[in-house]
């Protein structure tokens, strides 16, 4: 149901919900020159101190930028599970927040983040800005410098107005590092009546974003070093399933 301008629910909203919020969403409701102004300046300089230079041009047009970064591991493998994180939306399984994890991650695609807040849900529509998946100049795709990013612009019917930025990155010391970026603004009386809590949010969403992410390239490792662990439980699983049939044969 939309009421003021928003998209409620008071259950989790199903994908016939969310896709009648997407249908009566607009376009972006922020400048277009903005579009895409989250994108990485430099695929092998994603963390380059050049970044407090655009976050000031950004604040000096009344946005407030949140940035949060999470170092995750090292190596070529974990870059890897952490980008199939972002392409799988893992890093949104929050529960009190989430995407549908079948949403294709690409240019154009449209979508809803689910956001819990009291008693209702609020369903915010986007749009899928652009996307970025470099190899620090290395064919193999796997060198030093490789990075996977994507951007979500709001669109009308959000209670903000900006874009915000998940990516991943392999540095030059091979190390991992998972960053979420932000700009925005109010874009509706009750964000702007309660901006100072919607930025405390802003930085728990981009704190658990993190969590979630180390959580799911944990077990994704754990997987990966220890196969044999999981084939012999099933194993073991099959033995006790032949010892105990749950159905009696036919004498």
């Amino acid at each position: 149901m939309a009421w003021g301008g928003l998209f409620l629910s008071f259950s989790r909203p199903s994908q016939d919900q969310q896709k009648s919020c997407l249908s009566a969403a607009g376009g972006f409701n922020y400048d277009a020159p903005l579009h895409g102004a989250s994108r990485p300046k430099s695929v092998a300089k994603l963390t380059a101190g050049d970044t407090e230079a655009s976050d000031k041009a950004l604040v000096e047009r009344g946005f407030f930028v949140n940035r949060s970064r999470v170092l995750v591991g090292s190596g070529t493998t974990t870059f890897n599970h952490a980008k199939s994180a972002l392409l799988s939306w893992k890093h949104l399984a929050l529960g009190w927040a989430n995407v549908e994890p079948d949403t294709p991650v690409k240019a154009g695609t449209r979508f809803c983040i689910c956001y819990k807040e009291l008693i209702p849900w609020v369903m915010l529509p986007l749009q899928i800005a652009y996307v970025t998946d470099g190899n620090g100049g290395n064919s193999s795709g796997h060198g030093k410098g490789c990075v996977f990013a994507y951007g979500s612009g709001t669109l009308q019917g959000h209670l903000l107005a900006g874009e915000e930025r998940f990516s991943v990155q392999l540095d030059e010391d091979d190390q991992v590092w998972y960053e979420v970026m932000s700009f925005s603004k109010p874009a509706h009386i009750l964000s702007s009546l309660c901006y100072p809590y919607v930025q405390l949010r802003q930085k728990h969403f981009a704190h658990q974003s993190g969590q979630a992410l180390l959580r799911h390239v944990a077990s994704r490792s754990r997987d990966t070093r220890f196969p044999w662990f999981v084939t012999k439980s099933k194993g073991r699983m099959k033995d006790k399933h032949k010892r105990n049939p749950t159905v009696p044969r036919n004498r």
